[in-house]
């Protein structure tokens, strides 16, 4: 009996733990994060956008491989609309060393990131989103002085090959805020590798 309810505790705390993070509606708080370049970067550094593309993602994930050049394209066609991406590593770098801050350099490099790439080596602002994959979308809305969520999830419905997409959901969730409009729908599972989190 003792064995069952130890069992039935920890799938509790699991369970909580999971539910954990922002949900559509929410407000999210601002950060202050270390870019590639070396400056510290945050939200409230952005006086003229209208939200911003939360994208927690990392180096060596095969989906975020998969997605990189796409979200490039993100980045260029909305930031000058008003929404440009904002990429964070959360990976524990003990786990996967090629998710250092080193490697995020260099893969910025070689990818040429229009967009700030942070970390988030202590992993409270992965935690404070919720956020479980790479890459997992966060769409924020300037709505008076608060930043509120409104599309949380994947990018597309096809991760392996962009001549395939049939559904642009971050994509419609923008042009949805920009319209004035609620995005629809407004969430969707996010597909990727899972964040490497500290033990």
């Amino acid at each position: 009996m003792k064995i069952v309810t130890t069992i039935f505790a920890a799938l509790l705390f699991f369970s909580l733990q999971a539910q954990n993070g922002y949900s559509v509606g929410d407000k999210a708080t601002d950060f202050k994060l270390k870019n590639v370049d070396g400056s510290m970067v945050s939200l409230a550094d952005f006086n003229e956008s209208k939200g911003f593309v939360v994208i927690f993602t990392c180096n060596h994930c095969p989906y975020v491989i998969a997605y990189e050049d796409r979200i490039i394209e993100l980045d260029k066609k909305y930031k000058k609309l008003g929404y440009p991406v904002i990429a964070i590593n959360p990976n524990d770098e003990t786990i996967v060393p090629g998710d250092s801050f080193e490697g995020m350099v260099k893969r910025a490099n070689e990818k040429g990131f229009t967009f700030p790439y942070l970390r988030d080596k202590t992993q409270e602002i992965a935690n404070a989103y919720g956020a479980q994959r790479t890459p997992h979308v966060y769409l924020l809305n300037k709505e008076g002085d608060d930043l509120v969520v409104r599309y949380i999830g994947t990018i597309d419905d096809n991760y392996k090959d962009a001549s395939l997409v049939t559904k642009t959901y971050l994509s419609d969730a923008i042009d949805a805020l920009l319209e004035g409009v609620n995005p629809d729908p407004d969430f969707t599972k996010a597909i990727g590798c899972s964040i490497k989190r500290k033990s």
